[in-house]
């Protein structure tokens, strides 16, 4: 089983004004002369975490990560507004186009997974190879699993204090009525809802859940930026035009060399959309993890990516 490599520092961190309002937080480290990587976090609204950079030998990459639109160090905090896929696509170029890249490798987790996806198809010629993992296409599908009905049958216990927060009369659209508090005016009424949001998501992240990573999703910056812009997301079908448009738009890149890692057991983002998009793109290696569920940090998904990553870490 490979680990993670040892922990490292940055040698260059900055800040990137995208728009008006939002400044994005990145950071480079490992080797400078190098394949480079650009590691998306999950989420939306995740942010980024030092562990990110030790998927990765620092001899053999650059290594660069940023934290999304209103997410980690990124300003504004937990904002909504310029906050859409497309605008976080658009942030990738810029930043590539800053620091000198002309290709790079992409590596995206979840949410992650999504917007690797999202950016490749819309600009795969700088795209040397992607790496995925816990497959997620923002499907009406998957949002319903894990926040409507699906994923509550199995972790019925921290479903409850998910369903506590909202009134039994509005139930029926949980998506709906947990976009209304995480927008409303009055910060108890924010809080309250995103961590019960933030909590529901890291209890079930894991084969075995963490009380260390439920902790984390727990405190309160992290879980206002992570809930309040992914029901932002989820309530706008991810800006895609149609609810396939990952899948349906695959054929842009089935040339760029990928491998699929998924969680056997992964409730956050159950198999079926590792399988559909392995289907739609057969020349990816798909690699299903029998004893994992969603997290990054499980011993088989360790393994997997840091076999991936060793493989790219050539590719021109």
């Amino acid at each position: 089983m490979r680990v993670l490599y040892d922990p490292i520092e940055p040698y260059d961190q900055g800040s990137l004004q995208v728009s008006s309002l939002h400044n994005i937080y990145y950071e480079q480290s490992g080797n400078p002369d190098a394949t480079p990587v650009v590691f998306l976090h999950g989420g939306p609204g995740g942010g980024s975490d030092p562990i990110y950079r030790r998927y990765f030998n620092p001899e053999l990459y650059r290594i660069i990560i940023f934290d999304q639109r209103g997410s980690g160090n990124s300003t504004p905090h937990a904002c909504l507004e310029e906050n859409t896929t497309w605008h976080l696509v658009e942030d990738i170029e810029r930043l590539r186009e800053k620091i000198g890249i002309d290709r790079w490798v992409v590596f995206g987790g979840s949410w992650g997974s999504t917007l690797s996806l999202a950016y490749a198809e819309t600009y795969p010629d700088k795209v040397r190879g992607l790496i995925l993992r816990g497959i997620f296409l923002c499907r009406k599908k998957e949002i319903d699993w894990f926040y409507q009905q699906g994923a509550s049958a199995i972790f019925p216990d921290v479903w409850q204090n998910y369903v506590d927060v909202i009134p039994e009369q509005e139930r029926d659209d949980f998506l709906a009525a947990y976009y209304k508090r995480l927008t409303s005016d009055d910060e108890h009424t924010q809080l309250t809802a995103a961590r019960a949001w933030s909590v529901w998501e890291g209890s079930t992240s894991k084969l075995i859940p963490s009380k260390d990573l439920i902790d984390n999703f727990a405190e309160v910056n992290k879980a206002l930026a992570l809930a309040r812009i992914e029901c932002h997301y989820f309530v706008n079908n991810a800006f895609f035009a149609t609810d396939n448009y990952l899948i349906e738009n695959v054929g842009k890149i089935r040339h760029v060399p990928g491998v699929i890692v998924q969680g056997r057991y992964d409730v956050v983002c159950p198999m079926m959309s590792a399988w559909d998009l392995h289907v739609a793109w057969p020349e990816a290696k798909l690699e299903i993890i029998p004893d994992a569920g969603h997290s990054i940090t499980e011993p088989g998904i360790i393994d997997a990516l840091v076999r991936a990553t060793d493989q790219f870490s050539s590719l021109k």
